[in-house]
């Protein structure tokens, strides 16, 4: 089951506003979700009230597996740095350890 950290539309015509989801890659953009994480208003009158994010809950999902969408990422870089800062530093380590196993086993092959 891969998990994506993603927007669900809602709101009525012309008038969008944003719920920040965790879901599987599967369903449907307005469809069945896990967890509500947070909100996000694109209209809204000030650029820093217009969002609202539940940083421990999204930390939570992040160690689980779950990732993000392009839109959701940033999202979160302008308003939970130190999640972002986390999860680049995550996924730095990972790409490390993978070119340390293929230094390896090209050495082990050569």
């Amino acid at each position: 089951m891969a998990l994506k950290i993603r927007l669900r539309r809602q709101g009525r015509t012309n008038r969008p506003f944003y719920r920040l989801v965790v879901t599987e890659v599967t369903t449907r953009r307005d469809g069945r979700y896990l967890e509500a994480l947070g909100w996000y208003d694109p209209l809204g009158v000030e650029p820093a009230q217009n969002y609202h994010l539940d940083e421990p809950r999204i930390q939570h999902w992040l160690e689980k597996g779950a990732q993000f969408t392009e839109s959701v990422e940033s999202l979160l870089a302008r308003g939970a740095p130190q999640v972002m800062q986390g999860y680049r530093a995550r996924v730095a380590a990972h790409k490390a350890k993978m070119r340390e196993k293929r230094k390896a086993r090209k050495a082990a092959e050569g």
